[in-house]
């Protein structure tokens, strides 16, 4: 039974390496202006925007909490400021 699966499984490995489909994804291997392949580059644009916006996002929540931090320190160094002089 071992060996059976073995070579069923050697067999459509082959069968899948030796195909000519297997060497090329769907858009590279039909017509490069084919609506499939225009529709796969607009949904790589879509994620690559998605990805951009949420780098974006994050990036810019860490330069608030920098900048907020800075604004803190600064109150506080005047507050310490001014209570030292009363």
């Amino acid at each position: 039974m071992r060996a059976f699966r073995k070579t069923i499984l050697l067999a459509v490995l082959l069968a899948m390496a030796t195909s000519p489909s297997a060497f090329a994804c769907a858009a590279c291997y039909g017509a490069s202006d084919s609506p499939l392949a225009q529709g796969m580059n607009w949904g790589i644009m879509v994620l690559l925007g998605f990805v951009g916006f949420v780098l974006a996002v994050v990036s810019s929540f860490f330069v608030y909490i920098v900048r907020r931090a800075s604004a803190m320190e600064a109150v506080s160094a005047q507050n310490n400021l001014t209570e030292t002089k009363q």
